[in-house]
């Protein structure tokens, strides 16, 4: 028979195996929930400020943004173990009890970042680029839905460039609003039956033309590293040249089946505008030309957008518009670029809700009005950059 002291012993040592394992089994879990938790706040009160700064466009007043640059915490975990016994002197049995506890706990700091300043009003007030636009169709959004979102209008151009007129996305004029809607659905259209090219024009611009001799292995290399190529000529001589990439263009035909030259004279053509249009030509000879356009997408800001969202509230709503004839079917025609609901009772929504002056404003649960919401969380992502330069933080510790 094992003797007291080997009994107690035995019982200690379970006692801070159970500990160690409670106290692994807690770890993790907890600081998985509190991970995921956290994301999952800071993700919704995103989308909560930019609903509420719609609202405050629909009322008319200026928009404004905090964000979390940051969220600190540290975790704590505690076990105890307790073991207390009691001998009695007559033979009869010993009386053991065994104490286990485990806790957590957290200290979270939070920076939060109110973004004002000229950098920060800068970057709202600035339009997109054509770049930014690119990315967004690239990335697989819908042409229709990223240009209503992000394009002020449209400017229709002479051949040379020169402006001829401007057909505006706004409501408040409906006959160039309806020209618009009807342009861009017969982008989508083109773009759905993969007969449009949206991208950066690409060339291969000549540094040197003649260079007699042989470069040294030096020279190549440090060419290499800044985009730069040796190609050896027909006559023995070499050539650098490098390879660009231009201006945004949205095409019906394939721009790389132009020569260099001719796209480097279309990118010089396109440079004449800022970086905030997009250049657009569909051709009488090509897929869907018989509603030929050329000219450039002149893209919003960011207070833009927000602005033109909440005005389509009330102000000036946006109505419905039937493809051109000329333009084949399309699947989704919504009236609205991004819908916003406004009711004096809190909805039942698994979207965000918030509350301003009384009323409660949430995004219309459809796929177009999500996909549209999260396109609209992409670009103010773009536009913000990097939070750490655009104001004081504020630090709230739990």
């Amino acid at each position: 028979m094992a003797s007291r002291e080997q009994h107690c012993a035995r019982l200690t040592l379970v006692t801070c195996l159970l500990a160690l394992a409670i106290s692994g089994c807690m770890g993790p879990p907890v600081l998985e929930r509190q991970v995921l938790g956290y994301d999952e706040v800071t993700s919704a009160t995103g989308q909560k400020l930019l609903l509420l700064n719609i609202a405050r466009a629909n009322d008319e007043r200026p928009i404004h943004f905090t964000s979390t640059s940051s969220i600190a915490a540290s975790f704590d975990w505690t076990t105890t173990i307790g073991v207390t016994g009691q001998t009695q002197e007559p033979k009869g049995t010993d009386f053991l009890s065994l104490d286990l506890g485990a806790s957590a706990s957290e200290n979270p700091t939070f920076s939060i970042v109110p973004i004002t300043g000229k950098e920060f009003t800068k970057r709202i007030l600035t339009p997109y680029s054509d770049e930014a636009f690119e990315f967004l169709v690239f990335q697989g959004g819908h042409i229709d839905r990223i240009t209503r979102l992000m394009a002020s209008g449209i400017e229709v151009q002479h051949a040379d460039g020169t402006f001829l007129r401007f057909v505006a996305n706004a409501p408040a004029r409906p006959q160039e609003y309806d020209e618009f809607r009807r342009i861009v659905m017969h982008l989508r259209w083109l773009n759905a039956n993969r007969k449009l090219f949206v991208r950066p024009l690409v060339f291969a611009e000549t540094l040197i033309q003649d260079f007699k001799g042989v470069p040294s292995p030096g020279d190549i290399n440090d060419a290499l590293e800044k985009g730069i190529r040796w190609l050896q000529k027909p006559d023995g001589n070499f050539q650098a040249i490098a390879i660009r990439a231009g201006r945004v263009s949205i095409t019906n035909y394939d721009p790389m089946a132009l020569s260099d030259e001719k796209r480097f004279k279309l990118n010089e053509k396109i440079g004449k505008n800022p970086s905030g249009f997009v250049y657009l030509d569909i051709r009488p000879d090509g897929p869907g030309g018989n509603f030929p356009i050329q000219g450039a997408i002149k893209l919003r800001s960011m207070q833009q957008i927000l602005t033109f969202i909440g005005d389509s509230i009330r102000a000036f709503p946006e109505f419905d518009v039937a493809p051109d004839p000329r333009t084949g079917p399309i699947d989704m025609n919504p009236t609205s670029t991004l819908k916003i609901n406004v009711s004096d009772s809190e909805p039942e929504t698994r979207l965000p809700v918030i509350n301003y002056d009384g009323d409660y404003y949430t995004v219309n649960d459809t796929e177009w009005d999500r996909l549209a919401f999260t396109q609209l969380e992409h670009l103010f992502q773009i536009a913000l950059g990097d939070v750490e330069d655009v104001g004081i933080p504020i630090t709230i510790s739990k």
